[in-house]
């Protein structure tokens, strides 16, 4: 028995990738609501522990923690706007 292989490329599923309103809005929110609150609590405890960073002499100071924070909470926004339009 032989099988026949067929030569027509695979088409996608439209529906199968299409997301309904609400499944947009909370994971835009949730992902916008993750960024917010990683920038307010991560600098936040940047500044209440500032002292005790700079004491101990870490190896990063504190621009790179606030570039940091602030790169990884801008990340999570950028994530809630592309969950929105796409």
């Amino acid at each position: 028995m032989t099988q026949q292989i067929s030569s027509a490329p695979l088409q996608p599923d439209k529906a199968e990738f299409q997301d309904c309103t609400p499944c947009r809005i909370i994971g835009s929110a949730t992902f916008l609501g993750l960024g917010a609150f990683t920038y307010v609590t991560g600098h936040s405890q940047i500044r209440a522990n500032e002292a005790a960073i700079r004491a101990s002499k870490p190896i990063f100071g504190m621009r790179s923690r606030r570039a940091a924070i602030s790169g990884m909470s801008t990340v999570m926004l950028g994530l809630g706007v592309y969950r929105w339009f796409r």
